[in-house]
């Protein structure tokens, strides 16, 4: 009984101490970053109908979702993703608004995955949503505000891999393919089984050419090199164009000089009912998941009444994390800390010292000296939980301070200390 009260479900993990003090600063270093790209923030419900979930919006699955019923007997479900909820807020309070429109958030979202697979159930994501855009400018915008929210994280080397749904769909209607022959090419691509794309693809009824170019997919990656390969393999007029706007969002993105950042991989059909242009997906060392995913969906809001076109991107967190602390990426805190040990008799200088620590920003943590811990003891707990400078109160007037690195040890007066 008490194993269970103390254990958490599957897939849902506990987070504290100097772990959760460095998420949190991770997100807000995130979200800097998103304010300063002119967004504003949104929260949304983190339960709702499970209409505003369906699988045209882009959520997970319907058995993926955690589901329960309110006492109208309405489903309701846990947020699987967020884009589909800020779709709704803007159909419903930007009803009328013509120019863009930038929102940023953050929270957990909750997909029930198979067990034994590894994954958390329970997802915090930080993301935006940038609508009433549909220029190429607005792609490399979003994808330029990725590669500086993850600079902001602490990430020196990742890559943000960017593919385009028009251009295969410009290669399948070349084809002229029936549904279920179309959806066995796109599962095949999806899973990169490009072996088995072949062998599938060589019994079809389809010119040499189409099949070339479908099979071309499995090397369209890389630079700007994969781009000239993609437009000399098709004469689609949709995969023409995809190709042009890709160029157009590189060229916008060496303006912002991270060239570096960037590649390309055509084969990249995610969320392909879902997605309309522009999809995209991101990568560092140290987690095989992406750490980010985005892409335009100019149709998800029409779904809510608005016809706006919209890209945006989620980057999950937790992943992020992975790749952080594997890749042994240090953390600087931005704030001082301080402990202070006092006995009864000295509780009042005690405060004192503790307000005004606290006024000049620097988290303060007090402990009243007991009679079953030395002093010692007390050393080691600043050290566990990097308590920092230490203030060792000897009477109303002197105070013994330690300094963070404790390679100074020395006796103050308090009233030199305290503003």
């Amino acid at each position: 009984m008490r194993e269970t009260m103390l254990s958490t479900p599957e897939g849902i993990r506990d987070i504290y101490g100097l772990e959760c003090e460095r998420k949190h600063a991770v997100l807000a270093a995130m979200e800097n970053v998103l304010h300063l790209y002119g967004n504003k923030d949104i929260e949304t419900p983190t339960f709702e109908y499970f209409g505003i979930f369906n699988a045209d919006r882009g959520s997970a699955p319907s058995n993926e979702m955690y589901k329960f019923f309110d006492r109208d007997n309405n489903t309701l479900v846990l947020r699987p993703d967020f884009t589909p909820s800020v779709a709704r807020c803007v159909a419903k309070y930007f009803a009328d608004e013509e120019l863009p429109i930038r929102l940023c958030y953050k929270g957990k979202t909750f997909a029930s995955t198979e067990k034994h697979q590894g994954k958390l159930a329970e997802i915090t994501q930080v993301g935006s949503e940038l609508i009433n855009d549909d220029s190429s400018a607005a792609d490399a915008e979003t994808i330029a505000c990725v590669i500086d929210c993850l600079k902001a994280a602490g990430l020196k080397e990742f890559q943000i891999e960017i593919g385009e749904v028009d251009f295969f769909k410009g290669i399948i209607e070349e084809a002229n393919l029936d549904a279920d022959t179309e959806e066995k090419i796109r599962d095949y691509i999806q899973i990169k089984n490009f072996f088995g794309l072949s062998e599938f693809i060589s019994e079809l009824d389809m010119s040499e050419e189409i099949k070339e170019d479908l099979n071309s997919l499995s090397s369209l990656f890389g630079g700007l090199d994969a781009l000239d390969k993609a437009e000399s393999i098709t004469k689609s007029p949709r995969a023409l164009e995809a190709i042009d706007r890709l160029r157009k969002v590189y060229t916008a993105l060496s303006y912002y000089e991270y060239q570096e950042y960037v590649s390309f991989d055509l084969s990249m059909i995610n969320g392909y009912d879902y997605y309309t242009g522009i999809v995209f997906s991101g990568y560092t060392y140290g987690t095989g998941n992406p750490i980010v995913k985005g892409g335009r969906y100019n149709n998800l809001l029409s779904q809510f009444g608005k016809d706006a076109p919209s890209i945006g991107f989620s980057i999950y967190v937790d992943e992020l994390m992975n790749g952080i602390t594997r890749q042994n990426i240090p953390f600087e805190r931005t704030t001082k800390c301080a402990l202070i040990v006092y006995t009864i008799e000295n509780q009042a200088s005690a405060l004192r010292l503790a307000q005004s620590l606290r006024e000049k920003d620097i988290i303060t943590q007090l402990i009243r000296k007991s009679k079953r811990h030395d002093e010692d003891e007390y050393m080691r707990y600043s050290d566990v939980y990097d308590a920092g400078r230490v203030y060792i109160l000897q009477d109303d007037s002197n105070v013994r301070i330690i300094s963070d690195d404790r390679s100074v040890d020395e006796i103050r007066d308090i009233n030199d200390l305290v503003i």
